[in-house]
């Protein structure tokens, strides 16, 4: 459902961080990455609006994330996603 209880709880922490260090804050589903994740296998390899979010994940300075869980673990896209990004550019 949207918005997810997820979504819902992460907007709330998105929201107080920003409040309290004077920060903007956006948050995204994995949806608003758009359907060139699942067959992306390099981050060139997504859309326009992907590489935007990746680009704005990457340049982020702090990044509160979330997924709801699935089968005690989080979602194969929300890994996907992250597998993208080269670990040391976060």
């Amino acid at each position: 459902t949207r918005p997810s209880k997820t979504r819902s709880f992460v907007d709330l922490v998105v929201q107080d961080i920003a409040a309290r260090h004077g920060l903007t804050g956006h948050t995204y589903d994995i949806d608003d990455v758009g359907p060139s994740l699942g067959a992306a296998k390099w981050s060139r390899d997504l859309d326009d609006r992907g590489q935007a979010i990746l680009a704005q994940v990457i340049a982020a300075d702090v990044l509160v994330v979330g997924s709801p869980t699935y089968k005690g673990s989080y979602t194969g896209l929300f890994k996907h996603f992250f597998d993208l990004i080269d670990p040391s550019a976060l």
